[in-house]
């Protein structure tokens, strides 16, 4: 047995990065309140970059999702909807902890535009290691969320964050007051580019300018400018008052 195999904590031995994926995009959907039936979690995962190489049909998804049932990471319950088991919650934390902190390290320190940073975290959250998660945390101030306004887990949380407290989605907000904008989605490409174009950002203000249920569509103010969202994706994103 090697030195670095005996001192290596109990626990710490890494899963392969298809399942840290899986674990990812399952803490993500949780975050917004879903629980993901199989094909919606196949849905999600063709959001993460191809060269992840995830597989994304219904049955590698659905043999994937078994083998992490059998692992004891994920359960099925009897709606066939998938959830985190206290062990995967407790992987899937530190798989969301290195990827929001390599998120940060991007925009923050070497200035990767922020519709890049998300594809560009994928890559490097599989090679941090426990110590260098710590020097990257520290070095950036122990941040509380990533550059999209989602929480950067503490190693002590014991439970997935689905909102801040006072915070609610834009597609609830009323027309008139100014809000501040406290998340956004960040694994569609086409749409982050969209908002950041926009300036539709975590820590903007912006004012409702109308609700249009008839036409779908949430039109804000931001800076003078007009900026029209989809309700499925204001839907999406979180505010708060100013």
């Amino acid at each position: 047995m090697t030195t670095r195999t005996r001192n290596r904590p109990i626990g710490s031995t890494r899963i392969s990065h298809t399942a840290e994926n899986y674990l990812l995009s399952l803490a993500i959907l949780q975050e917004d309140g879903l629980k993901p039936h199989m094909s919606e979690l196949a849905s999600y995962l063709r959001r993460i970059p191809e060269g992840e190489e995830v597989g994304t049909t219904l049955a590698s998804v659905s043999g994937m999702v078994q083998r992490m049932a059998k692992d004891g990471l994920l359960q099925v319950n009897r709606e066939k909807r998938i959830d985190l088991t206290p062990a995967g919650f407790a992987r899937a934390r530190e798989v969301v902890r290195r990827h929001r902190l390599a998120e940060r390290l991007l925009v923050d320190v070497l200035g990767v535009p922020l519709e890049l940073a998300e594809a560009e975290a994928h890559s490097l959250e599989h090679g941090i290691s426990p110590l260098l998660i710590a020097r990257i945390e520290e070095r950036l101030g122990h941040p509380d969320t990533c550059p999209y306004g989602r929480p950067i887990y503490k190693a002590d949380d014991t439970a997935l964050r689905t909102s801040e407290p006072g915070t609610f989605r834009l597609s609830e907000a009323k027309k008139g007051p100014t809000y501040v904008v406290t998340r956004i989605p960040d694994e569609d490409y086409p749409l982050l580019s969209y908002l950041v174009k926009s300036d539709v950002l975590p820590g903007r203000r912006i004012v409702i300018v109308e609700v249009a249920d008839y036409r779908g569509v949430v039109d804000v103010s931001r800076d003078g400018q007009q900026v029209s969202l989809g309700m499925d994706v204001a839907a999406r994103i979180w505010v708060r008052p100013a």
